[in-house]
């Protein structure tokens, strides 16, 4: 979620309308936009925005583009994509890069208007874009430089730490590469993206002359735009191709909206890429997408014609096509969230605005109630709680090294597609790494430590439809200075006997546990879960200083004795 700080005149402007407050918060609905403060005084606006996938509106010019295209009815075509011209000025990609920080795009803006508003507006979209789309610079960072002040071809490549100097924005004097990371603080706060490689990324031009040490930091004599500038060079760099493709192709239309030339730039790399060795960027990724006419009524609940699917997609920045049954979209360059046709059938829905759908009351009456799992592992939570035991709460996503190498298993997980992080990456596949987690945090709490979560883990299972099966199970752990397998024996045998089920122990050998101190829980001749001391190459790897003992059980098998 991102909230962007703007000025109503600048909006105005760039909409092309005056706009009350009502009507503002109408049309900032189309960008799934919110109006959180409006200072009349400063004539400053607070708009805060829902959708994540949606960089695009991440500026005055985005949420004034969705704005105006909805009120005139037709998308905006920018002819500099696809663009080809013999003498373009060209980024000479080195080979050694590909390893650091590989992709690059960029676009040269010739005759902007600068005042300080738009100044202000340009550092915005740039940090917006860096930081939140970017993950703070590390997937995508954006340079901005006097373009007058460059010679091309411009080389993009890695250099020696502490053999090419130059003076860093905010600086004085100059800094080598090593000492930008050490002293300036930027390099302080962004230095370990680049900081465990050998050589660090650098962009020079054919005078010799340093840009910028990216993700870092510009140089001052040629980084530094004012208000007086009228000619820009715009890069971004990255380690995801799409991402930095769409970042150029966002600030692009972003300055022509304001009334700038764009003229592309062409990228040269010296590998090859998924979209070629020779990339001329701004550069369109844009694959039309074909939907059944069918889809639109089933998924919206009431019956749409093909003619009024296609108005409300070209109200909202699409190009459409339609044919006998279907419809062929084109979703603008400067977007790249289109994954499902689900996706396009919103933005027809947005357009057409929800409020012109009739609400349908239910058929059917129903009573909601807790299924008899849910009841069950509520009785176990109140047997626990009893025990002295403290439930926690975790997430169910996580890191690899958590689920696995951090429990010495090689086991298969269940990952997440389109990863934002990698620290949620993947879905856990049982509760002992999650209360491992929490007791690694509470070192500094009084001992004894005794904590319990109840929750969903997702076991890999390739016989099943998904390829996963997900289970409700129960954690349980320990920790002190003498903690023992008896000490957990006694609270398992404990909640067995309130439940009033007969299980039995029989020895197993298990990775995360000690060996000769782990067990398989048998209920009926079914194995439910496991229970042991907690072997001490896992506490290592948590870096918990304490013994710990615990045991896991599967609650929807349990709950069926």
């Amino acid at each position: 979620m991102a909230t962007v700080d703007i000025k109503k005149k600048d909006l105005e402007r760039l909409f092309q309308k005056r706009l009350t407050r009502s009507h503002l918060e109408e049309y900032l609905s189309l960008a799934k936009a919110e109006l959180k403060e409006y200072n009349i005084e400063t004539d400053s606006l607070k708009i805060e925005l829902s959708d994540s996938n949606r960089p695009d509106l991440w500026s005055v010019e985005g949420i004034a583009r969705q704005m105006r295209t909805h009120l005139s009815g037709n998308p905006v075509n920018y002819p500099f994509f696809g663009m080809r011209k013999k003498h373009l000025r060209e980024i000479k990609v080195s080979s050694e890069i590909k390893q650091v920080r590989p992709y690059i795009a960029a676009c040269a803006v010739l005759g902007l208007r600068m005042n300080e508003d738009f100044l202000v507006q340009i550092i915005q979209s740039q940090d917006k874009l860096s930081e939140i789309f970017g993950r703070k610079r590390r997937m995508v960072s954006v340079g901005i430089y006097e373009l007058d002040r460059i010679l091309f071809p411009v080389n993009y490549m890695l250099a020696e730490p502490d053999r090419v100097s130059f003076i860093p924005l905010g600086m004085d004097k100059r800094m080598n590469l090593k000492e930008v990371l050490e002293r300036h603080p930027k390099g302080i706060t962004y230095g370990s993206i680049v900081s465990n490689f050998k050589k660090y990324p650098l962009l020079i031009d054919s005078n010799a002359q340093v840009l910028s040490f990216p993700p870092i930091i510009n140089s001052r004599e040629i980084g530094e735009v004012k208000t007086e500038t009228k000619n820009i060079f715009v890069e971004v760099t990255g380690i995801d191709l799409r991402m930095v493709n769409l970042a150029i192709n966002i600030l692009s239309v972003n300055l022509h909206d304001r009334g700038a030339k764009i003229e592309p730039v062409l990228i040269s790399y010296l590998y090859q890429t998924e979209f070629g060795k020779k990339i001329t960027t701004p550069f369109s990724m844009v694959e039309p997408v074909k939907i059944s006419t069918r889809e639109f009524t089933k998924t919206l609940g009431e019956e749409v014609s093909p003619l009024e699917i296609r108005k409300c997609l070209v109200r909202y920045g699409h190009n459409v096509s339609v044919g006998r049954s279907s419809i062929t979209v084109s979703y603008p360059p400067y977007r790249d969230d289109i994954m499902h046709p689900v996706d396009i059938i919103e933005d027809m829905a947005i357009s057409k605005g929800y409020s012109s759908f009739k609400p349908e009351m239910p058929h059917q009456s129903t009573v909601g109630g807790l299924s008899e799992t849910e009841l069950f592992s509520d009785l176990v939570r109140d047997y626990l709680v009893g025990a002295g035991f403290q439930e926690i709460v975790s997430n169910i996503l996580g890191s690899p090294e958590e689920f696995r190498e951090r429990m010495c298993i090689d086991e298969k997980l269940i990952e997440i597609e389109n990863v934002m992080s990698r620290s949620y990456s993947v879905v856990r596949n049982r509760i002992l790494p999650s209360l491992l987690k929490v007791e690694t945090a509470s070192s500094k709490s009084f001992y004894p430590h005794r904590v319990f979560e109840v929750g969903e883990v997702v076991i890999y299972d390739p016989l099943q439809n998904l390829g996963s099966q997900t289970r409700l199970n129960l954690g349980a752990l320990i920790s002190h200075p003498a903690v023992s397998f008896s000490e957990i024996h006694s609270y398992l045998d404990l909640l067995f006997f309130y439940l009033g089920i007969s299980y039995r122990l029989e020895p197993e050998e298990h990775p995360a546990f000690m060996p000769g101190r782990c067990g398989n829980i048998i209920v009926e001749e079914k194995a439910l879960g496991l229970i042991g001391e907690v072997n001490p190459a896992v506490l290592d790897h948590w870096q918990i200083t304490m013994p710990c003992s615990a045991f896991e059980i599967n609650l929807d098998t349990l709950s069926t004795f």
